[in-house]
């Protein structure tokens, strides 16, 4: 009998290890391989994008839109009608040229936007106004006589001198309390930093020519302040984020106001699905039960969200008025809850409208793709909506909007 051939024993070995795999799969589970195997190339690109679009997607050209937070650069220094002094400003044309420096050194930074004040009738209150009405994420507000006050106070020896009064720093943390403390507030530290050290360098060289002057010797004794630092910010934020347990019911809170939103679909689907099965009763009308779907699905967002918006008192998140803060708004109201003993009502109809325009999309989806395809939308949904809750929209890519 002649021997098989060495291809013939290649082809018996193969098969073996076929049926011996095929066996092991029909056993048990199918056999494991490494990540890089080749069947698995095509879950690992979905893997990979999953993964980059949950981690960075958000933050993709964050640098470049930093831009899109305006910050006001408000200069009455030196102007009329509060100013008539000869004395030519110092302290407001260095700090509006360091930020015109900043946007034109190529660099990513904030949109520093130099604004006359008669664009606010010469108010600086007004400009606190606009602030509050979220016209800008910032201003920085040189007081009328920066500079003026800073020549008595040497040459008079002003010991009540507080370099605090040059400058005003204005903003509101509850706009978005994550969003000002890491992308605005460092470099508007930068800024704050930069400007107070380049007035003290130049208004010192000024003073130290005069140093032999004995008034001028007793003054910087008396008020060394007004050499060093010569200038400060005070800080006024106009609605604070408070309490701190309001984070929860503004960030993840929201989470899970979307999967409930999702879920309701296949909670409420065999309820629905009652009207088509004909035990015992013809199937109802297609576009009669759209509308039954809608009128049961808003009817139970709006009990849903009560009930969600109702844990916030768990965590003794105040909805009534009289609620002091830090500090006053522009209004001269010491209370957070914008809309006094209606606070919680229009808190609550912002979830509930925030369901309908998550849920209803869920629904609609759910009704033109079906299964299994509702989990891959899921994750679309989820990802999209809670980007742009957590991080603001200035600073995201155009595709979150």
């Amino acid at each position: 009998m002649a021997e098989p051939d060495q291809q013939t024993l290649r082809n018996v070995q193969e098969n073996n290890e076929d049926n011996s795999e095929k066996g092991g799969e029909d056993a048990g589970s199918p056999q494991s391989v490494g990540f890089w195997d080749h069947r698995l190339k095509e879950v690992r690109h979905t893997a990979f994008k999953k993964w980059i679009l949950t981690n960075w997607g958000v933050f993709f050209h964050a640098e470049q839109n930093l831009s899109s937070f305006v910050v006001y650069i408000v200069d009455f220094d030196g102007q009329t009608p509060y100013d008539t002094t000869p004395i030519p400003p110092l302290v407001g044309p260095t700090i509006s040229q360091l930020s015109n420096q900043m946007v034109s050194s190529g660099r990513p930074t904030l949109g520093f936007l130099n604004v006359p004040p008669s664009n606010f009738s010469n108010d600086p209150i007004q400009v606190r106004q606009a602030i509050y009405n979220w016209d800008a994420w910032v201003a920085v507000i040189i007081n009328p006589n920066a500079t003026a006050m800073l020549y008595p106070a040497i040459t008079t020896g002003n010991t009540s001198y507080d370099p605090l009064g040059a400058c005003q720093l204005v903003y509101q943390t509850g706009r978005d309390d994550t969003t000002y403390h890491s992308f605005i507030l460092p470099i508007i530290n930068m800024l704050t930093r930069e400007a107070t050290s380049m007035v003290e360098q130049m208004w010192a060289g000024m003073v130290l020519q005069n140093a032999t002057d004995p008034v001028i010797l007793a003054g910087m004794q008396a008020a060394p302040q007004a050499i060093s630092p010569a200038i400060g910010f005070s800080e006024f934020n106009l609605r604070p984020l408070y309490p701190y347990t309001a984070t929860a019911a503004t960030t993840i809170g929201l989470i899970y106001l979307i999967i409930i939103s999702f879920f309701s679909f296949s909670f409420y689907l065999p309820i629905h699905m009652q009207y088509l099965k004909p035990e015992g009763h013809p199937p109802l009308k297609f576009w009669q039960l759209i509308i039954w779907r809608w009128f049961a699905t808003m009817t139970a967002y709006f009990v849903l969200s009560l009930a969600y918006s109702l844990i916030s008192f768990a965590f003794q998140i105040n909805f009534s008025s009289g609620y002091e803060v830090l500090e006053t708004a522009v209004s001269g109201r010491v209370n957070p809850t914008a809309y006094g003993d209606g606070t919680f009502l229009v808190y609550w109809m912002i979830n509930y409208f925030g369901m309908i325009a998550l849920g209803l999309a869920c629904e609609n989806v759910a009704m033109v793709i079906g299964q299994p395809w509702m989990g891959l939308w899921l994750i679309f949904w989820v990802i999209t909506n809670v980007s742009t809750a957590f991080y603001s929209i200035d600073i995201e890519p155009a595709f979150y909007r």
